[in-house]
């Protein structure tokens, strides 16, 4: 699974705009529909502050960029169900109805509801943070639903005629219609598991992700076969994809194992990757540093690829 940087890394940084804070995370990129009303470019990256009261966009007309942030944002905090802030957008193109659909999460439950909650007692890391579901006719202004859906950090997929979703750390859900009552299936990872991505080739998922307490934070890959019943899934051994090599991504920066939340500073840590496809090429999204800006990379997925596969090196930390 050969990966290439782009050049022009990083592509968003938070010296792009004041109002996009210092934190900078969770990049998900769609190609803006023709049909998409005043459409703002070619292409178009929505991500996330930790605490953000709004969902960013960025948008640009090739890859590589330049890319320019849209100032007003687009869902707000206060158009949601949720109190003190929104992240974690994952936002898929809705053809047969032109519109697109956007998983996002939030905190929802107060303090004693959160003790109550068996989820919570089961993952603590959850807190009162959950996923909800939001649609747009034109990519900027979003009318949320206010059903909770599951777990944060949703990642949605297709597959047979139902919609799963991925939701930390590692739970499996499954709905009929991708809107509402997703059913809670197994839990795939383990607990310090953190934001994902997905990308399915006929029946192989593969899961993009990163773990709280790897020295250094990196990109992982592992798979799932979806052939057997839902139920019976079972992940594939993670395999390391990228790790922070370059001065962008904190590769000058001390080694240390990442924590759990957010960053607010340069580390040597790569999070939050984001899967994007386009004419059969795949490309990863992650953030850098860290949260502190987000770049992209050109990256090589074959029938043959699997996580059993060696695909990088990390020869500082080898070194140190």
């Amino acid at each position: 699974m050969p990966i290439q940087r782009f050049p022009t890394n990083p592509i968003i940084t938070p010296a792009m705009d004041e109002r996009l804070g210092g934190n900078v995370n969770g990049p998900s990129l769609i190609r803006a529909p023709a049909w998409l009303p005043n459409r703002l470019g070619n292409y178009y990256l929505y991500f996330g502050h930790h605490q953000g009261e709004y969902i960013r966009l960025a948008y640009a007309d090739a890859l590589a960029g330049p890319w320019t942030i849209y100032r007003p944002g687009t869902l707000q905090l206060a158009e949601t169900p949720c109190y003190n802030h929104i992240a974690s957008p994952d936002v898929h193109i809705d053809e047969a109805n032109q519109r697109l659909i956007m998983y996002y999460h939030g905190p929802r439950f107060s303090r004693a509801e959160v003790a109550a909650d068996p989820i919570t007692q089961r993952f603590p890391t959850l807190g009162g943070q959950r996923s909800f579901v939001a649609t747009s006719q034109d990519g900027i202004h979003f009318t949320s639903g206010t059903e909770v859906l599951g777990s944060s950090y949703f990642r949605v997929f297709a597959w047979q005629s139902f919609t799963y979703a991925l939701g930390m750390p590692g739970i499996i859900y499954r709905s009929q219609d991708g809107f509402t009552n997703f059913v809670q299936g197994p839990v795939l990872f383990n607990e310090n598991m953190r934001h994902s991505a997905l990308l399915r080739r006929d029946h192989l998922l593969y899961v993009f992700y990163s773990e709280a307490g790897d020295c250094p934070e990196h990109i992982k890959v592992a798979t799932i076969d979806l052939r057997p019943a839902w139920l019976a899934w079972q992940p594939s051994a993670p395999r390391s994809v990228l790790f922070p090599e370059t001065d962008y991504e904190g590769g000058n920066l001390p080694l240390q194992p990442s924590e759990r939340g957010a960053i607010h500073e340069r580390v040597r840590q790569l999070r939050d990757p984001g899967i994007f496809v386009e004419e059969e090429q795949t490309y990863l999204l992650y953030s850098i540093a860290g949260e502190a800006g987000l770049a992209i990379a050109e990256m090589t997925v074959s029938a043959r690829s699997h996580p059993e596969t060696n695909m990088s090196q990390n020869p500082r930390s080898k070194q140190e």
